[in-house]
C-alpha cells in the first residue's frame, strides 16, 4: 500500500478551518479533515513574540495527494505563510488505511467526489 500521510495546518477562525476541511475532502484531496480548537498558540512574528487563538485542521490523505492538498491549502489559506506539515502514518488498522486510499480516489469514470453537507459552511459549497 502507498504511504499515507497526516497533513496539519492552523488558521485563525473556526469558519476558515471548516472551509479548508470541507474543500479538501470535497475535492478528493483528503479522506477526512478534523477541526480541533480553539487552541492557544505562541509564535514569533516580525521580531515579536505573540499569543493568539487558532484552530488546527488535521487531514488524512495518500502520499500522492499531498502536493495537491498542500497547493489547495496554501491557495485557500488566510495566512501569507501558512503551516502545512505532512507526516507519514506509521501504523494503523489495514481497513482504515484502505479507506484513506479509496476516499482519495475518484470512482471509475468520475472526477473527484463532490458532496453537499448540511453542516458545511454555506460559502464552502460550490453550486
Amino acid at each position: 500500500m502507498d504511504e499515507l500521510q497526516i497533513v496539519i495546518t492552523t488558521v485563525d477562525t473556526e469558519e476558515a478551518a471548516a472551509r479548508l476541511s470541507f474543500g479538501a475532502v470535497d475535492g478528493g484531496l483528503a479522506a477526512s479533515g478534523q477541526v480541533t480548537g480553539p487552541v492557544a498558540t505562541t509564535y514569533r512574528h516580525l521580531g515579536e513574540v505573540l499569543s493568539g487563538t487558532e484552530w488546527q485542521v488535521t487531514f488524512r490523505t495518500a502520499a500522492d495527494r499531498v502536493d495537491a492538498l498542500r497547493a489547495h491549502l496554501i491557495a485557500a489559506h488566510p495566512y501569507d505563510s501558512p503551516e502545512v506539515i505532512a507526516l507519514p502514518i506509521a501504523s494503523a488498522p489495514p481497513a482504515y488505511l484502505a479507506w484513506i486510499t479509496r476516499a482519495t480516489r475518484p470512482s471509475p469514470g468520475q472526477d473527484a467526489p463532490r458532496t453537499r453537507s448540511t453542516t458545511a459552511p454555506a460559502d464552502a459549497i460550490e453550486p
